[in-house]
């Protein structure tokens, strides 16, 4: 059944779970996707990804026959292209960087957005494990000599971008509903498309590129997206925030499993507090989540 079909009365672990499947797809395909990017640049492997996850996001969803655009487009419009800027500048980042610290760096977004959208002290109990573990994650051995900057600049620019997404994708989801998701993914693909044949021209045809791309597309867009904007209307902002921590100890997992990534000691240790964080907000969000208006 799709999940624009699925009941609004699931109990927070439905929108908990799904959330971390999606985080767990995007990472294996970010990693598939950093095998690909020597081949045809960050900006190619972030135009494949988009021209392949609006084609299949838009076959599913059919974002034709959405409604009310008169009331919705600019924060439509807002959301698509900061979710198109946000997957080019990652993967500007993800050339230059580890993925572990790659995504740990774009996590500056979510944290941001959770910081901001926080009320109570247990909250921020929540956001400093998960900052100490964010801390953790970075290389704290390595001199910052051997973090190449600007693939810092590309990670911070892509976490104010993820911070937009996660804004304007709970005002989209609450406008348009499911397909949200294919709508702005089409926006982003408008956005990424041209720069990528402009930049890499007929390398982006290549068959040997083509099946990875595909698979990255799937993996780190047509499902994942789908799923979080699922989570993204069921759970409260800065519980999302939080939750989304896990995201650096999935990508250094994805790192070590399929590119030979290895954490330090102290690195391991901080996975340890970011699952913490995630945990503490999973559950406190239970009685937000039944006390807020559920988003269609």
């Amino acid at each position: 059944m799709p999940l624009r079909h699925w009941s609004r009365t699931f109990p927070v672990a439905v929108p908990v779970l799904v959330l971390v499947a999606a985080m767990l797809l995007f990472q294996s395909g970010a990693a598939i996707a950093k095998t690909l990017i020597p081949s045809i640049g960050a900006t190619g492997m972030a135009a494949l990804r988009a021209g392949f996850g609006s084609i299949l996001l838009a076959v599913y969803w059919r974002p034709w026959r959405a409604r009310g655009f008169a009331g919705g487009s600019w924060p439509l419009l807002v959301y698509g292209s900061s979710m198109g800027v946000m997957n080019l500048l990652f993967y500007e980042s993800l050339q230059r960087l580890p993925l572990g610290i790659a995504v740990a760096i774009e996590f500056t977004g979510p944290l941001a957005v959770a910081v901001a959208s926080s009320h109570r002290a247990v909250d921020f109990l929540w956001v400093g494990l998960a900052a100490f573990g964010l801390l953790a994650v970075l290389p704290l051995g390595w001199s910052a000599d051997h973090l190449d900057p600007v693939g810092l600049a590309y990670g911070f620019g892509a976490g104010a971008c993820w911070a937009i997404y996660i804004v304007y994708g709970k005002r989209v989801g609450a406008h348009f509903g499911g397909v949200s998701t294919a709508l702005g993914m089409l926006i982003g693909a408008g956005v990424l498309v041209p720069i990528g044949l402009a930049t890499e021209g007929t390398r982006l045809f290549m068959p040997a590129i083509l099946p990875g791309a595909l698979a990255v597309a799937v993996l780190s867009s047509a499902l994942p997206y789908s799923m979080e904007m699922f989570a993204l209307t069921r759970l409260p902002t800065r519980s999302y925030g939080v939750l989304m921590s896990l995201d650096p100890a999935l990508g250094a997992l994805a790192g070590l499993a399929f590119l030979g990534e290895h954490l330090t000691t102290v690195q391991w240790l901080a996975v340890c507090s970011i699952i913490a964080a995630s945990a503490g907000s999973a559950a406190t969000a239970r009685a937000e989540v039944a006390a807020e208006p559920l988003l269609e």
